[in-house]
């Protein structure tokens, strides 16, 4: 079992044709099962041709025809990356996962409005996003692969790097991963903290969750109060930023304290009172979740 993505996942790649699109696409299909789940690409303009030995397709839903996809991965420039979310969306597709980063914030209100206003049920994951992996059967994104290490542990995180760090942790302590998902860090994205949570939470080959988060926003408050009340595994959670200065944007988009809130301190604070054992250390969190199994 995993979250979200597995062996049986066919992926379609927009954005194929461009350099990101085909450096990742390439390391993708080379690691565990991806020969088998790396089926199409799209580019309206080279529709017919191929990109080793992957066809391309006009479109998402030509290739969902032809082949069979159930999820994109989206390396398309910012520009274009909010129409291309919406090209996925509307080819009923379970997942999409979008890499790029810097999407206009209004081109990602409107898709998002547009996808509640029409009950769409495809999952988002991301902007500005490392994707998901389930070691040992698919990675979808940018994360470096031989870091992982088939497990029981779950991990959900906004920043990137720190999602690498973690996994490094617990693969070296010889706990692998049941599945790790990088939400993103724009201020308007798909899949928050608390949605990953409860997958995880009713995911019967995960034992444990790392919860990252950073500043800005009250994403891991609205989780952690969740997680007080429903979640019936030990979670161990870092917040970065102890030290950003309010109204300064740190890296991401959507890591600014503003108002007063969003406050890695105020973070904490909350997840510390819902039962959550939380490290002001990233070098500790690997160590803190053993100790908790």
């Amino acid at each position: 079992m995993s979250i979200l993505v597995n062996r049986a996942t066919r992926v379609v790649t927009q954005g194929i044709t461009g350099k990101t699109g085909q450096f990742h696409t390439r390391m993708c299909r080379d690691y565990a099962h991806g020969a088998e789940c790396f089926v199409a690409g799209v580019n309206p303009k080279k529709a017919g041709e191929d990109f080793e030995g992957i066809p391309i397709f006009a479109t998402v839903a030509d290739a969902k025809a032809k082949t069979g996809v159930n999820t994109s991965v989206i390396y398309v420039p910012p520009p274009g990356a909010a129409a291309a979310i919406w090209e996925a969306v509307e080819a009923d597709l379970d997942l999409v996962i979008c890499i790029t980063e810097g999407i206009p914030v209004r081109d990602m209100i409107e898709v998002r409005d547009r996808m509640r206003r029409e009950n769409r049920r495809t999952v988002l994951v991301g902007p500005n996003c490392p994707g998901v992996i389930t070691p040992d059967e698919i990675k979808i994104g940018i994360m470096p692969g031989h870091i992982h290490r088939k497990g029981r542990i779950g991990v959900v995180s906004r920043s990137g790097t720190l999602t690498y760090e973690t996994v490094a942790q617990l693969t070296e302590l010889g706990l692998g991963q049941s599945s790790a998902v990088g939400i993103g860090g724009d201020p308007v994205n798909g899949l928050k903290h608390l949605d990953v949570m409860r997958l995880f939470n009713d995911d019967p080959d995960t034992d444990a969750v790392v919860m990252i988060g950073e500043i800005g926003g009250t994403d891991e408050e609205t989780a952690a109060l969740w997680i007080k009340d429903h979640m019936k595994k030990p979670v161990v959670g870092f917040i970065a930023g102890v030290t950003a200065p309010p109204g300064k944007r740190m890296g991401h988009a959507g890591a600014i304290i503003s108002g007063g809130k969003g406050t890695a301190q105020e973070k904490l604070e909350v997840m510390e009172a819902c039962g959550i054992t939380v490290t002001r250390n990233p070098a500790e969190m690997g160590r803190l979740l053993k100790a908790k199994l």
